[in-house]
């Protein structure tokens, strides 16, 4: 009997001590909103080990697109946010939801399209290959779903001189998912679509298409991260939140963001600490 007594309560304090561990661990982590290009890039399941070796802080991801990022932050819903849609990060912090934005890392966007080339584009820049594909009415996919790639690709027909909601006929043709899925959509339609070059890398093989226009500054692809501001949500886990945003930026979590590579390819590049140009 004595036993007995004494293995429920080398049972119960197995339990205990098992509830105070999960409790320390659910203590010790953070939300990191971000994009979907972001997460299917594969870098945070490259970075976010090393950040929980390092401090023992666990963090979980939460992926949508570029303004359902910002709304579930301004929610209260994340710690950190970090994407690629400056003006709207910017916005973010101007709102007070953020005290500061840093800068992280970039990559770039890429416009590929058929080897063969319909429209010409191949080796112009972004404005006047778009100018090219308008006119010629070549067939070009969009994401289409308000992500931050398609806020960059609305953006350029902008920069284009093209009110493309305006011109937009069969040959724009809207994909509504993902950049894997724009990039099959352009591969089976012999299309053309913006996208980030990291896809790209991870797509290429699958289809006869190429990169035709990379290069131009106006292709830079710039990443933030903020720390959501906990006077708007006492539950955000500043302190824990900001050691998280500290590595980000600092000369170890930058090695760890250039040390990331697809196929041998470096896939972002960090400039927490080169000055806005």
């Amino acid at each position: 009997m004595a036993v007995r007594r004494l293995t429920i309560a080398l049972a119960l304090l197995c339990s205990l001590a098992g509830s105070i561990s999960a409790s320390l661990a659910a203590e010790r982590a953070i939300v990191l909103a971000t994009t979907t290009l972001t997460q299917d890039s594969g870098l945070l399941d490259y970075l976010l080990p090393r950040f929980r070796d390092k401090t023992g802080i666990e963090v979980t991801v939460i992926a949508r697109r570029s303004d359902e990022v910002l709304d579930g932050a301004r929610r209260g819903e994340a710690d950190v946010v970090l994407m690629h849609a400056r003006p709207q990060e910017e916005k973010f912090v101007a709102d007070g939801f953020a005290t500061k934005r840093f800068d992280v890392m970039y990559n770039d966007f890429v416009l590929i399209g058929p080897k063969n080339d319909p429209a010409g584009v191949k080796g112009k820049d972004i404005a006047t290959a778009l100018k090219a594909i308008e006119a010629k009415g070549a067939p070009f996919v969009t994401r289409g779903d308000r992500s931050g790639t398609h806020a960059a690709e609305l953006a350029l027909w902008i920069v284009a001189g093209i009110d493309i909601a305006k011109t937009k006929g069969a040959w724009y043709r809207e994909s509504g998912q993902g950049m894997i899925a724009a990039l099959d959509a352009a591969r089976m339609a012999n299309a053309y679509v913006l996208s980030d070059r990291g896809s790209w890398i991870a797509f290429r093989d699958r289809g006869d298409l190429d990169i035709l226009v990379e290069g131009d500054k106006r292709l830079l692809n710039q990443y933030g991260v903020m720390l959501v501001k906990p006077e708007k949500h006492p539950n955000v886990r500043n302190e824990l939140g900001q050691t998280f945003v500290d590595w980000l930026i600092s000369p170890e979590g930058q090695a760890a963001i250039a040390g990331y590579k697809v196929d041998g390819q470096q896939v972002f590049f960090p400039n927490a600490d080169k000055p806005r140009g």
